[in-house]
């Protein structure tokens, strides 16, 4: 028993041991990250002020780059190519406009600062110098240098805003933050709301209190590798949706978590089957998704509302919310759900599409109602 005893403890120790390495690591990485952020954005300002001293030298600013690109490299390694430089220059023109980050950025101190947990005085020391070294215009930058290599190419403000604030609070790689912005997320989900809402994507992201705030249409399934010139099932569809949970998962967007498919339940000595379940965690509730690749009809409206008849009957819990029920159709039709359900159902029909939409397109289509809505309270 001794033995057993002392074996316990040494792995007690060592795994209290690697959790603050690890905890160390993540810490400086994140550190280091931020410090280089906020370094290249000061190093685009000392070019632009160089290049631009009340005016517009080009060429002269050109020669800067080739020389100053030539030096650092000498001495510093690479990093610092003529592009690069170009990049923080880049970087200092697109965020020197806000002298303020968004309000939702602001309130994630608390969240940076939960990493920067001070287990020991050892890494209060290493704090110390870190902290030493960081500026604190740092603090309005959350992300990595190649998230910023994609957020500063963003040219409204807005819709940059609004991706600065879902990639840090989602956690989202660079390749998934590209993949968000080329699904145009930002123009389907200002698309998918009430006009009044619209500009509060740009200050606190996508805030989900609500059913309808799950929702954007179209949802973009073009991950899936299903073409539509080729004939494709509801079986094929929801093949490609499982083989692929974690991009549609990214794609349906906060607080999921997949629970079954076809999921069976009977009644009257019946057999039915709902195609997708989950459940939002910040809804509380069942979320149940049927795939219809024809033309939806008023017959799976009344089959969903039975569905989710069921799931709030037998399934939910009495703290969890009323269960939603979403028809992912090829082509939805606003006016059938209105006129077959109740005004306060929740059914809801929401399109897919295989392919990433045409941004410039919807980028146009919000500029018009934004433009209107404008107008409208003015």
């Amino acid at each position: 028993m001794s033995q057993l005893s002392n074996q316990t403890d040494e792995n007690s120790l060592f795994n209290k041991v690697s959790e603050l390495l690890e905890l160390a690591r993540k810490q400086v990485v994140t550190t280091v990250n931020l410090t280089m952020v906020h370094t290249y954005f000061e190093i685009g300002k000392m070019i632009i002020e160089e290049e631009q001293q009340g005016e517009i030298r080009a060429a002269y600013g050109k020669a800067i780059l080739k020389d100053l690109s030539a030096r650092l490299k000498e001495r510093f390694g690479k990093g610092f190519s003529e592009q690069n430089l170009r990049n923080m220059r880049q970087f200092h023109l697109a965020y020197s406009k806000y002298e303020k980050p968004s309000s939702k950025l602001q309130n994630t101190n608390n969240q940076c600062d939960s990493i920067r947990q001070k287990p020991s005085s050892e890494l209060q020391n290493t704090n110390k110098k870190l902290d030493s070294i960081q500026q604190k215009p740092s603090s309005k930058f959350k992300l990595s240098w190649s998230h910023y290599l994609v957020l500063m190419r963003i040219e409204n403000s807005n819709e940059r805003s609004f991706y600065e604030i879902e990639a840090f609070e989602q956690n989202w790689s660079e390749p998934q933050l590209k993949r968000q912005y080329h699904s145009s997320l930002y123009e389907r989900l200002a698309l998918s709301r009430d006009k009044n809402e619209v500009m509060k994507l740009a200050i606190e992201g996508q805030k989900i209190d609500r059913p309808q705030d799950l929702l954007k249409n179209p949802l973009t399934l073009d991950f899936l590798g299903l073409q539509e010139k080729h004939s494709y099932t509801e079986s094929d569809l929801e093949h490609g949706i499982i083989s692929k949970l974690q991009d549609f998962l990214l794609e349906l967007g906060k607080g999921f978590l997949f629970e079954a498919r076809q999921k069976r339940f009977t009644f009257d000595n019946d057999h039915y089957f709902v195609d997708l379940v989950f459940y939002n965690r910040l809804l509380q509730c069942y979320v149940i998704i049927d795939l219809k690749t024809e033309k939806l009809v008023h017959q799976d409206l009344g089959q969903m509302q039975m569905y989710v008849n069921y799931y709030d009957r037998f399934e939910k819990l009495e703290h969890e919310k009323p269960t939603i029920g979403i028809l992912l159709c090829k082509k939805k039709n606003d006016a059938l759900v209105e006129l077959t359900l109740p005004k306060d159902s929740n059914i809801y029909a929401s399109e897919y599409s295989l392919y990433l939409p045409e941004k410039e397109l919807l980028q146009q289509k919000l500029m018009e109602w934004v433009q209107e809505f404008e107008e409208e309270n003015s």
